[in-house]
């Protein structure tokens, strides 16, 4: 069933909360550039994240883990500059927040003076509840993430899906309820059964925002280089590509080494 969406100038914390009352999707993409988050915000997305992905898609690294604060916060600020409706959320980045409530808030109050941003964002539930409490009492909005949480990659051991046992699946939905009750503005669900994200969903009033979570949750999230098809070495099942970039770039680019080479770029309307 198609919902009447309301046009929002300026997508803010409580207007992801009416979405959610009002049945509307709401959507999100990564950016981490100004020329990407000017498209990314133009083309009408809810919520632009600057995600510590930033780690992998822009930096090479493995794991989310290398990227630092000093760093999140210079993408961050370049994302800030081009986007005038998106909602715009950065992730902690690891080490930044998870064993000191008073360092939690040192980095959040970092992010929001230094690039402008609205709302941060933390991996975990009960473990952190301290940290968030401290950055919520400031006035910064939070937005929680369970499931497949990427800093915790090492304790996991393995990128597989979340929550597929009774025991975690009952800890996670205790741990959305515990972000909401918290004051949390919304919520990331990653890489966890369909089902029990839905049961979450309905379980809780603010937003949940799903990536490979399945369709019963409020919006989807996905990295902007894997739904461009600029990476052609990730392709896990809740993956859609919207184009192929990847090749499409190759074949632009070897276009231009060959112009170059045969003398034909630059053509004599292409000099002054």
């Amino acid at each position: 069933m198609s919902v009447a969406k309301k046009d929002y100038k300026r997508i803010t914390t409580k207007s992801l909360i009416e979405m959610k009352a009002n049945g509307e999707k709401i959507s999100m993409l990564t950016s981490y550039d100004f020329t990407m988050a000017k498209i990314v915000d133009s083309a009408g997305i809810d919520v632009i994240l600057v995600g510590d992905s930033a780690s992998n898609v822009m930096a090479g690294h493995e794991t989310t883990l290398p990227i630092t604060l000093d760093q999140m916060i210079y993408h961050a600020s370049s994302v800030v500059r081009a986007a005038s409706r998106a909602l715009i959320v950065i992730d902690l980045p690891f080490g930044s927040y998870q064993s000191d409530p008073k360092e939690a808030l040192r980095s959040s109050i970092r992010i929001m003076k230094e690039s402008g941003a609205h709302a941060v964002k933390l991996e975990g539930g009960s473990e952190i509840k301290d940290s968030i409490k401290k950055i919520l009492n400031a006035g910064i909005p939070v937005m929680g993430h369970l499931g497949l949480t990427p800093q915790s990659i090492y304790k996991f051991g393995t990128y597989t899906v979340r929550a597929k046992e009774d025991a975690e699946a009952e800890k996670l939905l205790e741990d959305a309820k515990l972000l909401e009750k918290l004051g949390c503005f919304a919520l990331v669900l990653e890489k966890i059964p369909a089902k029990l994200a839905e049961k979450v969903a309905q379980s809780i009033s603010i937003p949940v925002i799903g990536i490979g979570a399945g369709g019963g949750v409020d919006g989807q999230v996905l990295v902007i280089h894997d739904m461009l098809g600029m990476n052609n070495e990730f392709s896990p099942r809740f993956l859609r590509r919207y184009m192929n970039l990847y090749d499409d770039m190759t074949r632009a680019i070897g276009q231009y080494v060959t112009d170059v080479k045969s003398h034909d770029f630059p053509s004599e309307k292409e000099q002054y």
